[in-house]
């Protein structure tokens, strides 16, 4: 498998930021890291390895990143709005200089990404798909969350409401974006075990969120033994990827 190692300067976050990519071609493939962690955790933890079948054969390529939570919604030291402002130079990061790279990299080929992540990571993938369905066609988001709560409590502004998908898609009547969704393969799953209780609440609520909105959704719950833990997230993304031919 080819792996390549990437750091920049990033002027959107004023510090070194790095990535891995794996693979030689095929669908890119942008994963995020659960919360706080980093660009090399998807290998590794096994991710890269459970789905390495669909790297070597150039299906995907994969493009993973680092994360700045604990500079953005888990600085628990810093007000709400802080944190969110925080997070909007992270989405400027990821929209203005790691998706051009990719680009690049994958040779302009125009095709759309895919966007999966585990945990915060879910949560991230959820929603730079859901704002980008121009970037997006594809997701895979693994206990995720959909709301903010669990970091800033009520805490409410622009910033924090455009980055909290079960307040932005609630009010979401742009028939562009509608659209796109409809023609978007979107996997939420859970599962039912330790841990991912705020989670289930979550998936609920968007569930009910993309009938009434008429979105196609594939949300899946795995049983009561399920935990938030790598080892289920390892049978987890196979077995989605298998299921949508990717």
């Amino acid at each position: 498998m080819n792996i390549e190692y990437h750091k920049w300067w990033s002027p959107s976050l004023e510090q070194e930021m790095e990535l891995k990519t794996y693979g030689w071609f095929g669908k890119p493939v942008l994963v995020f890291p659960a919360q706080g962690g980093s660009f090399h955790e998807f290998e590794d933890m096994g991710m890269v390895d459970v789905i390495s079948g669909w790297v070597e054969t150039g299906k995907i390529k994969l493009f993973t990143v680092n994360s700045v939570d604990d500079q953005s919604w888990a600085n628990w030291g810093a007000h709400p709005a802080d944190r969110a402002r925080r997070h909007l130079d992270y989405e400027q990061y990821i929209i203005h200089e790691v998706v051009p790279f990719v680009r690049e990299h994958c040779g302009d080929t125009g095709e759309k990404f895919m966007a999966t992540g585990v945990s915060m990571g879910g949560y991230h993938s959820a929603n730079f798909f859901f704002k980008n369905p121009d970037i997006f066609d594809t997701v895979i988001s693994m206990s995720g969350i959909f709301r903010l709560r669990m970091f800033i409590g009520d805490y409410m502004d622009e910033n924090v409401y455009y980055n909290s998908p079960l307040h932005y898609l609630q009010e979401m009547e742009d028939p562009w974006y509608l659209e796109q969704y409809r023609q978007s393969r979107i996997v939420i799953s859970v599962g039912q075990g330790r841990w991912e209780e705020e989670m289930l609440d979550n998936i609920r609520d968007l569930s009910s969120l993309m009938q009434e909105k008429n979105i196609p959704c594939w949300i899946d719950h795995w049983g009561y033994d399920v935990d938030h833990d790598w080892p289920w997230w390892k049978k987890m993304l196979p077995y989605f990827m298998e299921k949508l031919r990717i």
